[in-house]
């Protein structure tokens, strides 16, 4: 079962997704989050990996409005990413991480030097802190993603820590 504390946990994450601040989630913030990373990383929205991370964003974006949008309106409230968040964390965490996997292995090549599947440290920080993770959390987290210590992050690291950012403090 997952505590008031995790629901409050989840809550403060909605601010990485409202990318505009406007005070709900929809398409257009999934849209900007991409922008933003491909400008970061100097990477044209015309390439295909400009494309593949457009449509991970898209992706992202059907599937987070799949678990959280309950009157259909196409923008996802606090409310509803807290409801919806909670209830596919109580089903299961993995499950959740999967609706970000396009977005996420898209986002990996966009940041990755030779645009490969995995991105060194310090580039998925700065990836990090594009999606809007504060410069010394996203060092930190980019750091903890590198369980092998090879130096570099690829999805299988990627994917299950974004479930696991939904659980943990700050």
């Amino acid at each position: 079962m997952v505590s008031n504390d995790h629901e409050r946990r989840i809550a403060a994450r909605f601010a990485t997704f409202d990318q505009d601040g406007n005070g709900c989630i929809d398409r257009q913030d999934f849209s900007t989050a991409a922008k933003a990373l491909l400008a970061e990383f100097g990477v044209a929205a015309r390439s295909d990996r400009g494309q593949a991370l457009y449509e991970g964003a898209e992706a992202f974006w059907q599937g987070m409005a799949g678990i959280a949008d309950r009157d259909g309106d196409q923008r996802i409230t606090r409310q509803e990413f807290v409801t919806g968040a909670v209830k596919r964390l109580r089903d299961s965490p993995e499950r959740f991480g999967e609706i970000a996997r396009p977005f996420l292995r898209a986002a990996l090549r966009v940041a990755a030097e030779d645009g490969g599947t995995t991105a060194t440290v310090a580039d998925t920080a700065r990836m990090l802190t594009v999606l809007g993770v504060p410069g010394d959390a996203a060092r930190t987290a980019a750091a903890g993603l590198d369980a092998d210590g090879d130096g570099r992050i690829g999805e299988a690291e990627v994917v299950p820590a974004f479930a696991r950012y939904f659980t943990l403090p700050e």
